[in-house]
């Protein structure tokens, strides 16, 4: 019997320990640096996509994941925040000169 065995579809390597192969599982170095989007993500995965949770979740790359999901998110959200403030006419001017009508348009997008 072979001592290790790789996976090539699901990408894992497994270990003989006795009569059973085991995954060589590691933690991963990345530190997970995602918000409210990563969050929703994790929380959309583990409920309607389970089966691609665990295989992220065993690959090491989940956390990778959720961080690239929330900076994209986070970089859409002040992409369309700032198109928004354009056809609205919301602008540095109007908040040095009224800054409570800047409030209560930026509170309206």
């Amino acid at each position: 019997m072979q001592n290790e065995i790789y996976d090539e579809k699901n990408g894992l390597t497994y270990m003989l320990c006795g009569d059973y192969y085991l995954p060589e599982l590691a933690l991963t170095d990345i530190e997970p640096t995602y918000g409210k989007y990563g969050m929703l993500r994790k929380s959309y995965l583990q409920e309607h996509r389970k089966a691609k949770y665990q295989i992220l979740l065993l690959q090491g790359k989940l956390v990778e994941h959720l961080n690239q999901i929330d900076a994209e998110a986070r970089d859409r959200e002040e992409q369309l925040v700032k198109q928004m403030m354009e056809k609205e006419g919301i602008t540095e001017e109007l908040k040095r000169q009224d800054n409570m009508e800047w409030t209560r348009r930026m509170n309206t997008l």
